[in-house]
């Protein structure tokens, strides 16, 4: 008695599923559905200078360092800095202006960093975004070899 009520359920239940989802064909969307509401940004490719960007990367580079290598290495002074590319593939991609700079760190080393200003790549999309690389001290190989993957 047992063993049919067992399968009588779940022969129930694989009909109920089969019925939900071979019942009804799909529909097209209405004309409401159809790119209603539809937003987003409208990149104009207005972004800052290189200079710009190097309060943010003095003080990130400070943070990474202390924070995650325990380090007290610091970026002192920037010299040679200079646009490399600006919007290097197709104008519908995120406009990004790549530049490089040379850098003098803390413990006397001269050394090169390579760094973006992103368009809408700040926090939440709001602001612009910085990403950078400074030769030699990307430890964690987010941009190996040498920073190309900061490069464009």
């Amino acid at each position: 008695m047992r063993m049919s009520i067992k399968k009588f359920g779940l022969a129930a239940l694989g009909a109920m599923f089969g019925a939900l989802v071979l019942g009804s064909p799909a529909q097209a969307a209405n004309p409401m559905e159809l790119n209603f509401g539809l937003f987003g940004p409208k990149y104009d490719g207005r972004l800052k200078p290189c200079e710009a960007a190097l309060g943010t990367i003095t003080s990130q580079f400070q943070e990474k360092e202390s924070t995650f290598w325990n380090s007290a290495l610091q970026i002192k002074a920037y010299g040679a800095v200079h646009e490399i590319a600006f919007r290097p593939w197709q104008s519908d991609n995120i406009p990004r202006r790549y530049c490089a700079a040379d850098v003098m760190l803390s413990d006397g080393k001269l050394r090169q960093v390579y760094f973006s200003l992103i368009e809408d790549g700040g926090f939440a999309g709001f602001g612009q975004g910085v990403e950078w690389c400074v030769t030699g001290l990307d430890r964690n190989w987010a941009n190996s070899p040498d920073c190309r993957g900061a490069k464009p």
